[in-house]
């Protein structure tokens, strides 16, 4: 894992929020994300550790955030200083899954993962569908599976959203997607 340039805590959180608001947001990729970030009840942790085990246990602290503020209702992860290489970032998106199981939080939670080479299995690393996953740093969103399990509960074909999503992101192009991740990343 090799590190990379360091960016403030700050910045990394703007970057990110700008990444929810444009993408996530903006193409409609989660149609939960809006109210979510509209109540501001969407956690931005910035974990600075390059050490795996030390980024491991921020996952846990931050199930125990939630389990203690439910004014909280999810949690977006940020590793601006390790994981940059993507097949690292999948084993340790499989260490954080284990972990959660091995502290009883499957059911309870779960992870979605983002990251700036996300491929989907199957997928060319160039495919503009990989933009539903990409994000300007790696990434674990932490999820309430209750209020999972509520909102799908009122949304009509939720099992549709992927495939929604990979098409918006084809019409949209490799270009649109590049363009809008260089210019959040490039702001401060």
């Amino acid at each position: 894992m090799s590190p990379v340039k360091q960016v403030s805590n700050s910045a990394v959180i703007s970057q990110t929020r700008q990444w929810v608001a444009d993408i996530i947001i903006g193409l409609n990729f989660c149609p939960f994300a809006k109210k979510v970030f509209d109540q501001q009840s969407l956690f931005y942790k910035v974990v600075e550790s390059e050490k795996t085990e030390e980024s491991l246990s921020v996952l846990i602290d931050e199930c125990l955030r939630l389990d203690n503020d439910k004014e909280i209702e999810t949690t977006l992860i940020i590793y601006s200083n390790i994981l940059t290489d993507f097949n690292d970032y999948l084993d340790f998106l499989e260490l954080a899954n284990q972990l959660l199981e091995a502290q009883n939080y499957t059911g309870i939670y779960q992870l979605a993962s983002f990251h700036p080479d996300y491929c989907f299995d199957g997928a060319e690393m160039v495919a503009a569908e990989n933009y539903t996953n990409r994000s300007p740093y790696p990434m674990l969103h932490l999820i309430r599976e209750s209020s999972l399990e509520k909102a799908l509960e009122t949304y009509d074909e939720a099992d549709k959203i992927p495939v929604r999503n990979i098409e918006r992101a084809k019409q949209k192009g490799v270009n649109f997607f590049k363009q809008i991740l260089n210019k959040i990343k490039s702001a401060k």
